[in-house]
């Protein structure tokens, strides 16, 4: 015990900074920037047209089916056009996100190379 409080005041604060060399965190970021691109551009629109499907059809269920111009066919179909938004968002981003991640983690894998395995004595 005394051994590590000895070990642990004899590093100075320059010992202890690592160097951040991960790709990991940093491809995770780009594939979440790529999926936000490619969402705005591919994933909005049919987003939007599919829930606006969705929700004319869960309207049709509850009213009849040439929906009306009432308040609340309305209410539904908006709040499934934003359900259709969210999850076309929500699917662009984490599957970029995670494919970056992968990636990072393969670039680290292969940077790290081969390492030594460290021996136990015991007593």
């Amino acid at each position: 015990m005394a051994n590590a409080l000895y070990i642990r005041k004899s590093m100075k604060k320059e010992d202890t900074k690592m160097k951040d060399t991960n790709y990991t965190k940093k491809l995770a970021y780009m594939g979440a920037g790529c999926g936000v691109v490619l969402f705005a551009v591919f994933g909005l629109l049919p987003g939007s047209f599919l829930g606006g499907v969705m929700g004319l059809n869960i309207a049709g269920i509850m009213f009849g089916t040439p929906v009306g111009a009432g308040l609340l066919p309305r209410i539904i179909v908006a709040a499934s056009m934003v359900v259709g938004v969210m999850v076309s968002g929500t699917m662009f981003i984490m599957a970029s996100t995670t494919l970056g991640w992968l990636i990072g983690t393969v670039a680290d894998a292969v940077k790290a190379g081969k390492k030594e395995l460290a021996t136990v004595d015991h007593k």
